[in-house]
């Protein structure tokens, strides 16, 4: 009898995960896009991943490593997060070693474009990397980090699937389709190594936790699930392309990377990502 009664929720949730599954199929079926899933409950109570292995191109996700590579090297004493950096709107492609700029019309954010000549600090250029998602701060960290560094540090986290290959908007790299990629399997280790402190170290992923959970763009994940439910997230958007991946901290904590290629309209496929996320979250708590 005893165990019968262990087994019974456990088999209840299965059968909700299974229905749950059922109908996100569904839903991306109808919504026509190209999607990949990594979901994970920290308790190793559940796990689901729809084409977890699939490549896509990683938008700004890719600024989560970069964001580890940062703490990594403030750990190993490189650097440190109050460091001024100069703010010069000037980088150079990984085809030629051309320089190339950055435009403010094609960014998320634009006050940093005002302070060229001036200083930031390398913390408050991972706030706006992450909270905002801008790529000027981004390459301005790239350069600082350098991206072999990024590189070898997302693979000692066993999240190959992660690929940086260089900074945002680097026209000729684009067009020879030296693009950043990732997959959902990729990214959901790197936020599930933050969530367990094993980013870097447990301080590290602390502070890490924090500056994700102050992320402004939140009509995807997080869209999804009951209020008050904090997420620590990071999104990434180009044309067509349209990412969430986040630790959800509710009551049973889980990983949710969610990948979306071939939806023009971000209403769309925000949309989309907050079903999907409304579906396992109903399943699973």
């Amino acid at each position: 009898m005893a165990f019968a009664l262990v087994c019974v929720p456990v088999v209840a949730q299965e059968a909700r995960l299974g229905s749950a599954e059922a109908a996100i199929q569904a839903r991306i079926e109808k919504s026509g896009a190209d999607v990949a899933v990594y979901f994970k409950m920290l308790d190793g109570k559940s796990e689901w991943t729809l084409r977890p292995d699939e490549m896509f191109h990683a938008a700004s996700t890719m600024k989560v490593p970069v964001m580890i590579e940062l703490f990594h090297q403030v750990k190993l004493g490189k650097v440190k997060l109050d460091d001024a950096v100069p703010i010069k709107n000037e980088f150079h492609s990984i085809v030629d070693g051309s320089v190339y700029t950055l435009s403010a019309a094609d960014d998320s954010e634009a006050e940093l474009y005002k302070a060229d000549g001036q200083t930031r600090t390398l913390g408050e250029l991972c706030e706006l990397m992450i909270t905002v998602s801008s790529n000027f701060a981004t390459n301005l960290l790239i350069e600082k980090l350098g991206v072999a560094n990024i590189r070898g540090t997302v693979h000692e986290l066993d999240a190959d699937g992660m690929n940086v290959l260089r900074g945002v908007e680097d026209g000729k790299a684009f067009e020879k389709r030296l693009n950043n990629t990732t997959t959902a399997r990729g990214l959901g280790v790197l936020l599930e190594a933050i969530a367990e402190g094993k980013a870097v170290d447990a301080a590290s992923s602390r502070d890490m936790i924090a500056i994700l959970q102050r992320q402004k763009f939140n009509e995807g994940i997080p869209a999804g699930l009951p209020a008050g439910i904090a997420v620590a997230h990071k999104t990434g958007e180009i044309t067509k392309i349209h990412h969430d991946a986040a630790i959800v901290f509710a009551k049973r904590l889980f990983i949710l990377v969610i990948l979306v290629r071939g939806l023009a309209d971000k209403k769309d496929s925000a949309a989309l990502m907050a079903d999907i996320t409304g579906k396992l979250f109903a399943a699973t708590q």
